[in-house]
């Protein structure tokens, strides 16, 4: 079977027991990771609470749903690992607050030139990062931040691709 965000989102709400989330899940995926993020229920809090108090009670909630779930996380997690081959990733949502755990922290070899790498030794000297490593992450976030739409378009764009090769002629 081909691995398609299609058939992981599929397999993946599926998969996971009626209840846990208000809203079917959302997955992402790469070469290495896939990441399930699902939404909760707010916490009642009576008419008006604070921003801190709304605050203070999503993490409690994330948190409540992290540990109740763990158990049933991990084999739902190793039975994916086994069938499409990557390590998966868990987080919550509820209200403004989302929260991602059991993520993976990938390295990535790239090579760089002395003015990308003065770059990168300029946010450590500046207090930004704590190391080139850190740095270029940071430069990454930057770019997924203030590039995201196109990003997105690049994504749908190859989705397309992938759907198109998965219909093409097979040489078996």
């Amino acid at each position: 079977m081909t691995t398609t965000r299609e058939t992981l989102t599929a397999w993946f709400r599926g998969r996971i027991p009626d209840g846990w989330f208000t809203a079917p899940v959302e997955v992402c995926f790469d070469r290495d990771e896939i990441l399930v993020v699902g939404t909760l229920a707010p916490p009642d809090l009576g008419a008006d609470p604070s921003p801190d108090a709304a605050a203070v009670a999503a993490a409690a909630r994330i948190g409540a749903h992290r540990e109740d779930t763990r158990d049933q996380r991990i084999r739902i997690a190793l039975e994916a690992e086994h069938r499409f081959g990557r390590k998966v990733a868990w987080g919550a949502r509820c209200g403004d607050r989302e929260e991602l755990f059991t993520t993976v922290s990938v390295p990535v070899m790239t090579r760089l030139r002395l003015a990308e790498r003065q770059v990168l030794d300029t946010l450590i000297d500046a207090g930004i990062a704590r190391s080139r490593s850190e740095a270029l992450a940071w430069c990454v976030r930057l770019v997924g931040k203030h590039q995201g739409e196109w990003i997105d378009q690049l994504r749908t764009a190859m989705e397309s691709v992938e759907r198109v090769r998965a219909a093409g002629p097979s040489v078996d």
